[in-house]
């Protein structure tokens, strides 16, 4: 098998990978799990924007992990992660490693990437695509 041939199944396990980490980030916010990482620990305060951030990324990221409706969900956390960088990032300085938006930049753009690509063979959306699970 030429190492081309596992171009789907390698985007099926970065979409896995990279939607365990993202969800680790809204439960973090949201749960405190696996730990707190708001300002003076805890949780986000209920309707705060980061708040609606861990919505986002926990039952987003829980989506992408499953491959189910990946492409609008990806693009609705593109857009997350945009907002989240100009807004919590770049007032902070122009460079992503200096201000620590680098990983908003770069969840930006691989959902992004996933929004166009889909989520591979590995997914909900690929049983659907068959006919394999009902709509």
């Amino acid at each position: 098998m030429k190492w081309q041939s596992w171009t789907p199944y390698l985007l099926g396990m970065l979409r896995i990978v990279a939607a365990f980490l993202f969800i680790q980030v809204g439960t973090a916010k949201w749960f405190a799990f696996p730990a707190a990482i708001m300002p003076g620990g805890g949780t986000a305060p209920m309707g705060s924007l980061p708040w609606v951030a861990g919505i986002l990324e926990t039952v987003g990221g829980s989506l992408l992990l499953l491959g189910l409706f990946t492409r609008p969900v990806a693009f609705i956390l593109s857009g997350e992660m945009a907002v989240a960088y100009f807004y919590g990032h770049a007032p902070n300085g122009f460079w992503p490693v200096l201000n620590q938006g680098t990983d908003a930049v770069f969840y930006c753009f691989l959902w992004l990437y996933f929004s166009a690509a889909g989520p591979g063979p590995w997914s909900i959306d690929a049983l659907r695509r068959a006919g394999k699970v009902a709509t």
